[in-house]
């Protein structure tokens, strides 16, 4: 993460345009619009720099041990999500404390 000009401006100050509104409600989006075309630039430019320093290596006949030893394209394995005792979903094991009332909570009495 790049640093930003100037000092940080926080969401609920006054925007630095002067005009008296919130910096959330008047120019934040702006800003961040802004920064994000410029990592966009930023990264079209590197991945441009990366593919004429591959192509200049396929051209010079220099292949990576990385192509010759490649294994076949597969999308590489996720691990799998930690398991949470979750008692109030369906699908928990061990819903005895959750399970609902047969009985209504107001017996009688008018």
């Amino acid at each position: 993460m790049t640093a930003t000009e100037g000092p940080q401006i926080g969401r609920n100050e006054k925007c630095p345009c002067g005009s008296g509104r919130k910096y959330k409600q008047c120019c934040l989006g702006k800003d961040e619009e802004n920064a994000r075309k410029a990592r966009a630039k930023e990264a079209e430019k590197a991945a441009g720099e990366a593919e004429k320093a591959r192509k200049a290596a396929e051209k010079s006949g220099e292949k990576s041990e990385e192509k010759e030893q490649a294994a076949p394209a597969t999308a590489p394995t996720r691990t799998p999500k930690p398991q949470t005792h979750q008692p109030w979903k369906k699908s928990a094991t061990n819903t005895h404390a959750f399970q609902r009332m047969t009985t209504p909570r107001k017996v009688g009495g008018s």
